[in-house]
């Protein structure tokens, strides 16, 4: 995050005596940083030991299945359509994949109580539908249709959602820090005039006081594919204060403030988090190029060095045809992809669009799963034929 934050009580200096009410029992100082001790950190006082564990179990997992026949080509995925029953992690479905990204969709069936901590990855998810709340050590969030909520690695968290049957998330795990694009930042990390939000756009953690209970405490964490039961003695929502710049937050889409020019605008200009493997943009209501011979369509391009992937949320998008809510399409590096059929033609004169998508874009190529083919629109790669 671009900014410092703290909740709770802590003491006036690091690593130094803080005795709890008993004014006999230390706080447990524990730091939470990344990229060893170069990146941003947060250090975090608890009333136990963040090591005292009863259990650990191997749970049963949901295993990433790959199709590993899926030809090279430019796929258009229909995901309002699967089922797979569950809550906010058993109802995920995995989609496309590489060595540092998982992107899933879900949709919920139901609520849980379990406490929950992805121990290899960040996760951005999106609320494509539904809301509720998000409760971390941290502090409590909100949730609604339309936030980014940015999970960092290893924050032990639940979800509640209001009515979960309604909910629709699409979800992207990262192995490497999701940043906000220097080209935003100033020397000291503000965010500039310029950029397409500001920090009164970002939403960060209402603090909550610690829960001071003893007992089984489970916790679900995912190693990878791998999934382990731990039993704490202790309940994980136990701070009583912390302090730094690493902790869960929310942006919402419909406070990105677009880009335009007189000319298109490439995507880069829609970019909305940065990874050293990946970045995300988003595609939000917006005003069309203003030359007077401009055609709004993208031209024709290939990335070369990139995955595309769009995640359609709604609204009509203009050089695709075909688009539901919830749609999915690869564009895959180095295979060429722009406009539809008539859809370079149409977009002449457009004054404006009302769309909303969010587009990942890797540094890797990415593998499909057997979801991905079971949900596939098969003839989609025909769909540039006149």
């Amino acid at each position: 995050m671009p900014f410092y934050q703290k909740r709770g009580d802590f003491p006036q200096k690091k690593h130094i005596t803080f005795y709890q009410k008993d004014k006999k029992t230390l706080h447990r100082e524990q730091l939470v940083s990344t990229k060893g001790f170069d990146g941003i950190f947060s250090t975090k006082y608890h009333l136990n030991a963040p090591t005292q564990v009863k259990e650990v179990e191997q749970a049963q997992g949901f295993p990433v299945d790959r199709w590993q026949e899926a030809p090279l080509m430019c796929y258009h995925f229909l995901t309002d359509g699967i089922t797979n029953p569950g809550n906010f992690l058993s109802g995920r479905s995995a989609m496309l994949f590489n060595a540092h990204v998982t992107i899933s969709t879900a949709v919920l069936t139901e609520n849980t109580d379990m406490f929950y901590k992805n121990a290899y990855a960040h996760e951005l998810v999106f609320v494509h539908r539904g809301k509720g709340s998000f409760f971390s050590e941290y502090g409590t969030l909100d949730i609604r249709e339309g936030d980014y909520l940015l999970i960092p690695k290893g924050t032990i968290c639940q979800f509640h959602f209001d009515d979960p049957a309604r909910v629709k998330l699409f979800i992207v795990e990262s192995t490497v820090p999701y940043e906000i694009p220097k080209k935003y930042r100033n020397e000291y990390g503000q965010l500039l005039e310029h950029a397409p939000y500001s920090e009164r756009d970002f939403f960060t953690p209402r603090f909550t006081a610690p829960v001071d209970e003893k007992g089984d405490f489970p916790i679900m964490i995912k190693a990878g594919e791998r999934y382990f039961k731990y039993t704490y003695d202790h309940h994980p929502f136990d701070l009583a204060g912390w302090d730094g710049y690493l902790y869960p937050f929310t942006f919402n889409i419909e406070d990105f403030a677009p880009i335009v020019g007189k000319l298109h605008q490439p995507p880069p200009v829609h970019l909305v988090f940065i990874t050293t493997q990946f970045v995300v943009c988003n595609f939000t209501p917006r005003l069309y190029d203003f030359h007077p011979d401009a055609i709004p369509a993208p031209y024709f391009h290939s990335n070369v060095d990139s995955d595309e992937v769009l995640y359609y949320m709604s609204g009509n998008f203009m050089s695709r045809k075909g688009i539901k809510e919830g749609s999915i399409t690869l564009h895959p590096m180095g295979i060429p992809h722009g406009p539809q059929p008539g859809k370079t033609e149409a977009s002449i004169g457009k004054k404006e669009t009302h769309e909303y998508a969010v587009m990942v874009d890797t540094f890797a190529p990415l593998n499909l799963t057997h979801c991905a083919r079971d949900s596939r629109v098969t003839d989609y790669y025909r769909s540039w034929l006149p």
